[in-house]
């Protein structure tokens, strides 16, 4: 067995614990689920689970330690997530005085343009989080087995497993927002009001990402 069993067990609690709690992709992507269906959702999820890989595969390959000990590196990545973030919680905030709301009785439809860019959304809200390097620098190696030997290959199937359990349960908060849908079509203020918490909750999470220091 290339992984103690037990410690992979217990990252993976520690993992659902941890995705349970809505973070700037699940406020990206349950938004998205109501105001324009599951379909334009998940590739959001999926884009989220892809940064995040990226973030272990850089952990995992030493340089998150870099990016750790780095002040500057670290306020870099720090400021364009933030950045990010507060472009996209603006952005949905003006779609509001713009009266762009979408029409919620059909799903809307997207070509694969429209896929690439809600995936790319969420990839680079996953990986533009120093917040997950330090947090996969401080825990991955608690659950690293040194009698079993290759501590990079343990990392590296434990974070994963770990990915697969974020798709999941960021799934599941897609799906019971979505199913919320005809509720907001029954008035075009719920939906304005829906954009509205989620642009403003968007800024604050890039407000705090911008107060993030490196811990440790």
């Amino acid at each position: 067995m290339p992984v103690d069993p037990a410690l992979l067990l217990g990252f993976l609690t520690m993992s659902a614990v941890l995705s349970l709690v809505p973070g700037p992709s699940v406020v990206l992507s349950t938004g998205r689920a109501i105001t324009e269906g599951r379909a334009q959702a998940m590739p959001i999820v999926v884009g989220n689970v892809m940064g995040g890989i990226a973030l272990l595969v850089l952990v995992v390959a030493g340089l998150g330690a870099v990016v750790v000990a780095s002040a500057t590196l670290f306020n870099a990545v720090k400021v364009l997530g933030a950045c990010y973030l507060l472009w996209l919680g603006i952005r949905t905030l003006l779609s509001i005085r713009n009266g762009s709301a979408v029409d919620l009785g059909e799903p809307a439809r997207h070509g694969t343009t429209g896929t690439r860019r809600a995936v790319r959304e969420g990839f680079l809200v996953g990986v533009s989080n120093p917040k997950s390097v330090v947090a996969l620098m401080a825990l991955l190696p608690q659950f690293v087995d040194s009698s079993i030997g290759a501590p990079a290959l343990q990392m590296m199937l434990i974070g994963l497993a770990g990915a697969a359990a974020q798709f999941s349960i960021e799934t599941t908060w897609v799906l019971a927002a979505a199913s919320l849908r005809s509720w907001f079509r029954a008035s075009a203020h719920r939906v304005n009001a829906l954009k509205a918490v989620g642009g403003l909750t968007m800024v604050g999470l890039a407000g705090k990402l911008a107060l993030q220091r490196p811990t440790g």
